[in-house]
């Protein structure tokens, strides 16, 4: 048994996703592929932002994933970092801009 509902191994198996659901898994492979290629933004640029929100939504299968992502596609430590602090920023800033909505009640309730 694993000490860990994470294993690393786990993503290797990513691509069996189609067993329960082939016709599902199929399109999310085939839509994930589109979103993937070059476009407006670089390959690179989208394993950045791919980076970033692997952290902000704490998968740690997508940030080992993305972690070889960007490197193979030649960012830098410095660039990974500051792409995960930029999702930190965002996240953080989510959460205290919904504080307003605490202060419009405490203003109600108390003034």
């Amino acid at each position: 048994m694993s000490d860990s509902y994470f294993n690393p191994e786990d993503l290797k198996k990513f691509k069996d996703i189609t067993e329960f659901q082939e016709e599902y898994g199929n399109k999310f492979f085939d839509w994930y592929g589109t979103v993937m290629q070059e476009g407006a933004l670089t390959a690179r640029e989208k394993s950045l932002i791919a980076l970033a929100v692997a952290h902000a939504i704490h998968c740690p299968y997508c940030v080992d994933a993305y972690t070889s992502t960007c490197l193979q596609k030649g960012a830098d430590e410095e660039q990974m970092m500051e792409a995960v602090h930029v999702a930190a920023a965002i996240k953080s800033g989510a959460t205290l801009v919904n504080s307003v909505q605490m202060m419009n009640q405490i203003k109600k309730k108390l003034m």
